[in-house]
């Protein structure tokens, strides 16, 4: 369980920024439950999808994403990360591959979070965000 809580160099925690609005999230919540929940809707309504807004610069870094305002799936799945692992709450990252306009090739690749929760296991969350005909 200890490698889905360590910092990495894209899923930096430890970087100062990041525990900083950590704690705002956290405020006084002590459950892990409604403090996933916390983060994952910050970070979905938050944190812009660069394809939706048509964005720049491409983050990577939990700390980018944070810095920019943006990210694509992938970052943003870092940041949820980079908040989740913060609150000693083991939380790893998922591939999906899907079908871009849901009748085979071309696909794409998707990514998500996989967060461990101590009342039932592991849960996928996908805070990629929502706009018309995606609802995360």
């Amino acid at each position: 369980m200890q490698d889905y809580l360590r910092v990495t160099e894209i899923i930096d925690w430890n970087h100062p920024e990041v525990l900083k609005r950590q704690r705002s999230l956290q405020l006084i919540i002590l459950d892990s439950v409604e403090i996933s929940r916390h983060c994952f809707e910050w970070v979905r309504d938050e944190i812009l999808h660069n394809n939706d807004y048509k964005m720049n610069p491409v983050t990577l870094k939990a700390s980018e994403v944070l810095e920019h305002g943006t990210g694509y799936c992938y970052a943003k799945s870092h940041l949820m990360a980079a908040f989740l692992r913060a609150n000693s709450i083991p939380c790893g990252i998922c591939y999906q591959r899907l079908s871009r306009d849901d009748n085979g090739e071309p696909f794409c690749l998707h990514t998500l979070n996989a967060v461990y929760l101590p009342s039932g296991g592991w849960y996928r969350i996908d805070a990629r965000g929502n706009k018309e005909g995606v609802d995360a």
